[in-house]
């Protein structure tokens, strides 16, 4: 393969393929005509799959995000939680009178502030785990389109030993693979 952009060195078995094409070989044909399908359609499957890639990483994100959201209100409700404790054991220790009235009042807005607080980090805590869920099950169609690629790949190999080999049985061993392979990346695309 050359380094330079849009380049492109054939491997020796795909120059067999297209010379023995080009000189009116049936099965060559054939393969050749196959081959093209098939790499076109892994193309639009690996495209598809590094989609859905791409889309499970984006929510993972969001999700971690969140969590960490979550926890920095989870510090602040503690932090809330120290100061109502120390503004009413405070007060329990002053004689009655308006120095005491203020410190246990300064421990109910404590007190109120700490229920959102524990509110607003419950819902950043679920909308995390929400988003988790959704990354996750952007894997799996990513998974299986990745499979059926491979699966794509190896027919695209067998076809292409098969006009080196001249063995027809090989060409419908490719088939069936190629077969799988789409069966299997459709199958992955449309379990969204």
């Amino acid at each position: 393969m050359s380094e330079h952009v849009g380049v492109h060195i054939h491997a020796p078995h795909e120059e067999n393929v297209h010379e023995a094409a080009e000189h009116g070989d049936s099965l060559a044909s054939r393969v050749a005509l196959t081959t093209a399908i098939l790499a076109t359609l892994g193309a639009l499957f690996g495209y598809a799959a590094a989609q859905f890639s791409t889309d499970s990483l984006m929510l993972k994100n969001d999700a971690i995000a969140r969590l960490t959201e979550s926890s920095d209100q989870w510090a602040y409700y503690q932090a809330k939680n120290q100061r109502e404790f120390l503004s009413k054991a405070f007060a329990a220790t002053l004689p009655a009178g308006p120095v005491k009235d203020d410190f246990v009042k300064q421990g109910d807005v404590y007190a109120k502030q700490k229920g959102e607080i524990a509110k607003k980090a419950q819902e950043l805590s679920d909308e995390s785990k929400k988003l988790d869920a959704e990354s996750r099950a952007k894997i799996v169609p990513h998974e299986r389109i990745g499979l059926g690629v491979t699966l794509m790949q190896v027919a695209v190999a067998m076809a292409s030993i098969t006009v080196l080999a001249r063995k027809a049985w090989l060409f419908v061993g490719a088939l069936l693979f190629s077969a799988a392979g789409i069966g299997v990346a459709a199958w992955g695309y449309f379990s969204v």
